[in-house]
């Protein structure tokens, strides 16, 4: 069956993800609520642009009711670029640019102001932040290119959209959650402790990372492709500065690696949650497989499709999940704040979409949705809201974005 969303590979000789729209199908017919973009006008004099110069904006619903003294901020997604040509290609459209942006946003998921489609947020004052930077709102660098200028100032768009959103009621909040997709949710990693610091100390502040769990993964070439790809990004857009200093110190002298939320996440003090698949199709592409690890295309047919792996690839992807598994385990034995929902499915950035979030179909692992988990977690309601699920293909619950089916279609493009 032909899934709603549709894939864009990219080049990813250099994982420079630059990725089309998508309307993902709402429960009950819902269309969606669009929420209008807001430019951050006090941005310039903190020196806070997008790649091509233009002003950062953001996206913000108002809370209401019970949830009015409430926040949800989520970063977008939409990968990086690590060397100066892809950094100016993307400064040419909507992931380096405000003036290439959609104007509205369409929130659905864990954004949706519907309580039957969002339980428990839905009442809250809910803030998409648009990304414009390449680097998950963590450069302060800047490059001339001739006759022009490339910003990489993410960490200052952080600070100018938090500074914007504090006396719009950002300041007063009793409960707060961070959230991100993807290169979002590694942002949510990165600066997790720093947002909590700019909130009353009185308020109740968690931080949920979705599909932002990235691997210092070895490629099926014996490569560390994320590796290297990550250590030219940190060195090219002024990263280093802006990791945690514990970190560093503890991965001297490779600081990058704390770019990696493997590394960082034992030097995170607020409560997280990881909200990831433990087949994430991104890194199976792009982590796992490379196109610099398959030049004669050997891996082709099971990237397009599951069921056309051979034994070989797929226990290549098994030890992908065993690593992932690996990595999370101190967290999952010893976190007792902390929250998880580890799935086997071929999926990306669960959290935002309707029917990955909270529908009839969604996946779940012990009958429990993402959204049930996630509230649970961030509420207290239970203990140990920590769940992960067996490995494939036994998760029938699943909204692959890549085929289980010789009939199925192509791949899917994500919004990361």
């Amino acid at each position: 069956m032909k899934t709603p969303r549709l894939l864009d590979l990219m080049a990813a000789m250099v994982l420079l993800v630059s990725v089309a729209s998508s309307l993902p199908p709402l429960v009950s017919g819902d269309p969606g609520r669009r929420v209008s973009m807001t430019l951050v006008g006090g941005a310039a004099a903190l020196g806070a642009f997008c790649l091509d110069g233009s002003l950062p904006a953001y996206h913000l619903d108002i809370g209401f009711g019970a949830g009015s003294n409430n926040w949800l901020l989520q970063f977008e997604g939409g990968g990086w670029c690590n060397d100066i040509a892809s950094c100016v290609d993307r400064s040419k459209t909507r992931r380096g640019s405000t003036r290439f942006m959609s104007k509205t946003a369409v929130f659905t998921g864990i954004l949706s102001n519907n309580a039957s489609l969002n339980p428990d947020f839905y009442n809250w004052n809910k803030v998409r932040l648009r990304y414009c930077d390449g680097a998950s709102f963590a450069g302060d660098a800047q490059f001339r290119n001739g006759t022009s200028m490339l910003y990489f100032r993410g960490q200052r768009i952080w600070k100018a959209i938090i500074l914007d959103l504090l006396p719009k009621g950002l300041a007063k909040a009793r409960k707060a959650l961070l959230t991100g997709c993807s290169a979002g949710g590694l942002s949510t990693f990165l600066h997790c402790d720093n947002f909590k610091n700019y909130l009353p100390r009185t308020a109740n502040v968690k931080c949920m990372s979705d599909a932002g769990f990235f691997l210092d993964a070895i490629d099926v070439a014996a490569n560390r492709t994320m590796r290297s790809f990550y250590t030219k990004l940190v060195s090219l857009q002024g990263i280093q500065k802006n990791l945690d200093p514990n970190c560093t110190r503890a991965f001297y002298p490779e600081p990058s690696l704390c770019f990696f939320p493997q590394y960082a996440l034992r030097f995170i003090r607020t409560p997280m949650f990881i909200l990831n698949s433990a087949y994430d199709v991104f890194q199976f592409h792009h982590g796992l497989v490379p196109p610099s690890a398959d030049l004669t295309g050997r891996w082709k047919r099971c990237k397009l499709n599951v069921t056309a792996c051979n034994p070989h690839q797929l226990d290549a992807l098994q030890g992908f999940r065993t690593d992932m598994l690996g990595a999370l385990m101190n967290f999952f034995r010893n976190s007792t704040r902390g929250g998880m929902f580890i799935n086997s499915c071929f999926d990306h950035c669960q959290s935002a979409l309707q029917e990955t979030w909270l529908s009839p179909t969604s996946p779940r692992i012990h009958n429990k949705t993402i959204a049930r988990t996630v509230g649970d977690w961030y509420f207290g309601r239970r203990n140990g809201a920590k769940e992960i699920g067996c490995p494939y293909p036994c998760d029938k619950t699943c909204h692959n974005l890549i085929p289980t089916s010789t009939t199925a279609d192509s791949l899917v493009n994500l919004d990361i």
